[in-house]
């Protein structure tokens, strides 16, 4: 893994930075002064950034609380007189709880750095600029700065990779006047800026969230729209590069299909696709039409598209799905205007992404709140969010930590009446049971099942208890249990699935700082240095090691739930609760250390389209279906991890290569595109 810049690139980029020292009193706006910001959420408060130089030293106190959870910091930033950070200290903690910890310090021509994802040291002649690994918001407002003023608005930065601004439009009608700018380089997605006339910072608009100058909340929306047509913009145009239709079809030869009924693979052959569907599966030395365009297979085989089915999907995430051959998802909650514009673009083309299938959202009022979807104040206004899901086409209903479980019988019976179904978080203050009594019709996360299991009765679990409970796993006798006994017979007698997100409860348990969460392995290497750096940390508060030791244990006991789960007849629904294939893959993963290979690759194609209804669209390879599906050169019946690397995708007969995506992305690809041959 590559940490370090070379000593030429620093050498370059400490050039870059002196020269911006010399011209420091002419661009008194290069360092960051007194500020303050509010954090919003879905139009609600739910933090603050603030900021305040003394002697070229900035305090800044960040602080977020939504869902019962947050990051909350305070930085101390030496700057020089260019706003270089020549000392950088974080202290407080992530978004669960954990502690965070780093510390950066440039002397005597030499930058130092430790943090929870790793610590190290390069000489540079002089001040580089750090990127901080648990950063606030307001770190952007410091590479924003220097990146103005950089050479081509580039500047290569340690421990490794190179940051980029570009500006983006101006918005005259918004702050009294703004532009919008973004920074590209950091992670999966550019961040945005808003600046004023002065080209002061107005708003931050990235993954951290919405900070606002105080007193001008009410341009976050409008704020937060603009960023949005900036991304589709962005994404229109890759996805005109990136994709490919033939009009006349096309065929992938010598290739063996996987029917994931039957967990077998065929014999080799070809599939031709035509108008977006499976025309015909065919002997592979068959005659093909000379009109239709040909990939070569090389042997490998051809799976059905995968599945996330805990998604909360972005213009973004679309190519990271796609990349990894998963051509459809479950958005368990979103902005729901944005989402459906973001349907309609997909389907029309003009934008990459799977199949959505939308749940609606629906969250009750407490200081926990989640601010996704709808946020009821009364059993009236849970009501209304349900008819107005019916109408708008949602599929199912999605309950929250903070609703009030007295209500949910009517909501659940409401839901029905209407067509959808009723899925969520376990509200607090009562049990997985209750509820699946109520009228859901499937529990969302393993946790939340596994709650009903381990909590006392008045355990507050809108809290990150409802994480850290997990360690109550380790030694407890499933096959034992009385509750366990009363939730698997619940869940036979009415059909009750559960959504596991395996994935996302082994990365909180089992995130250590420094080192990689499990399945992380596989692809960090290839990803950009931030978002490698951000996995190389830890979630959990107030590890010990008999904690540890617990947590490694509830992961383990995790998946001889799953077992026992799917032996007694339950529906287990592949889903992340992230945003890209990779976790999809391990998700994937746990399911064959649960299950098996077959069980696993049936759960994640044909068997979630048939949960959702969708199975006579697609789910198999068979003619009239439609062409959702990707090709890998291994054979994941015998080894899970082959579908890893993918080296063509078909969603709805639009072909997408692999290899082509990561590079836009910043990414190093996993495996060779397949080649077109005809």
């Amino acid at each position: 893994m590559r940490l370090f810049a070379t000593a030429g690139r620093l050498a370059a980029t400490g050039l870059m930075l002196t020269l911006l020292a010399a011209c420091a009193s002419e661009r008194a706006a290069t360092v960051p002064g007194d500020a303050r910001y509010t954090m919003v959420a879905n139009g609600e408060t739910v933090g603050h950034l603030r900021g305040a130089l003394e002697d070229g030293t900035l305090h800044v106190d960040f602080h977020v609380d939504n869902n019962g959870r947050g990051p909350k910091h305070r930085e101390t930033i030496t700057l020089s007189e260019a706003g270089v950070p020549l000392a950088w200290r974080i202290e407080g903690t992530s978004l669960m709880g954990g502690p965070v910890q780093e510390q950066y310090h440039y002397a005597d021509g030499v930058a130092r750095w430790q943090s929870q994802a790793d610590s190290g040291e390069t000489p540079a002649a002089d001040a580089p600029l750090y990127v901080v690994n648990d950063a606030s918001p307001w770190a952007l407002i410091v590479y924003e700065r220097l990146l103005r003023e950089a050479p081509g608005q580039r500047l290569d930065v340690v421990p490794g990779g190179t940051l980029r601004r570009e500006e983006v439009t101006t918005l005259p009608d918004t702050g009294g006047g703004l532009s919008l700018v973004r920074i590209v380089g950091l992670d999966l997605a550019p961040e945005y800026l808003a600046l004023d006339r002065d080209g002061a910072v107005f708003a931050l608009l990235g993954s951290a969230g919405t900070a606002i100058r105080e007193g001008e909340e009410a341009a976050a929306e409008p704020l937060r729209a603009a960023v949005g047509d900036a991304e589709t913009a962005r994404n229109v145009d890759l996805q005109q590069r990136l994709s490919t239709v033939h009009d006349a079809g096309f065929a992938v030869r010598n290739v063996r299909v996987l029917d994931p009924v039957s967990a077998a693979l065929s014999a080799p052959a070809t599939v031709v696709v035509r108008d977006g569907r499976i025309d015909s599966v065919v002997a592979v030395d068959a005659a093909l039409d000379d009109a239709i365009a040909v990939y070569e297979g090389d042997g490998g085989v051809l799976l059905p598209g995968l599945h996330d089915m805990h998604a909360h999907t972005s213009i973004d995430t679309g190519w990271w799905y796609l990349a990894a051959g998963v051509t459809t998802i479950r958005d368990m909650g979103n902005d729901n205007q944005r989402l459906a514009d973001l349907m309609r673009r997909i389907e029309a083309g003009e934008l990459a992404g799977p199949r959505i299938v939308r749940n609606g959202f629906l969250e009750g009022r407490s200081p926990y709140s989640a601010r996704n979807g709808v946020v009821a104040d009364t059993l009236d206004d849970a009501l209304q969010a349900v008819r107005d899901y019916a109408r708008d086409g949602f599929w199912q209903i999605k309950i929250y930590n903070s609703m009030n479980p007295g209500w949910i019988a009517a909501i659940a019976d409401e839901a029905h009446r209407l067509g959808l179904g009723v899925t969520g978080h376990v509200p607090a203050f009562t049990t997985p049971d209750a509820m699946i009594e109520a009228g859901y019709d499937e529990i969302a996360h393993f946790n939340q099942l596994a709650l009903g299991w381990v909590l006392e009765d008045g355990e507050d679990t809108r809290t990150p208890l409802r994480l850290t409970a997990m360690a109550r796993l380790a030694g407890f006798d499933l096959q034992a249990s009385p509750r366990v006994a009363h939730s698997l017979a619940l869940m036979r007698e009415r059909g009750i699935a559960l959504d596991t997100t395996a994935v996302i409860l082994e990365r909180l348990m089992l995130s250590r700082a420094g080192g990689i969460s499990p399945g992380g392995e596989h692809f960090l290497d290839h990803m950009p240095v931030s978002y490698r750096r951000f996995r190389y940390r830890t979630y959990v508060p107030d590890l010990t090691p008999e904690l540890d030791r617990d947590y490694h244990a509830g992961v383990d006991k995790m998946l001889e739930a799953m077992k026992l789960l799917h032996d007694n007849g339950v529906p287990l629904l592949p889903g992340t609760d992230d945003g890209t294939g990779f976790t999809v893959h391990r998700e994937i993963e746990l399911y064959a250390r649960a299950l098996g290979n077959a069980d696993a690759l049936r759960a994640g194609t044909v068997g979630a389209a048939t949960y959702l209804g969708l199975a006579d669209t697609y789910g198999t390879l068979a003619p009239g279906q439609a062409a959702d599906f990707f090709l890998v050169p291994g054979d994941p019946l015998q080894d899970i991890n082959a579908i890893r690397k993918v080296r063509l995708v078909s969603r709805a007969g639009r072909i997408y290569q692999p290899a082509a995506i990561y590079e836009a992305l910043g990414v190093v690809p996993f495996v060779d595109a397949a080649e077109r041959v005809h």
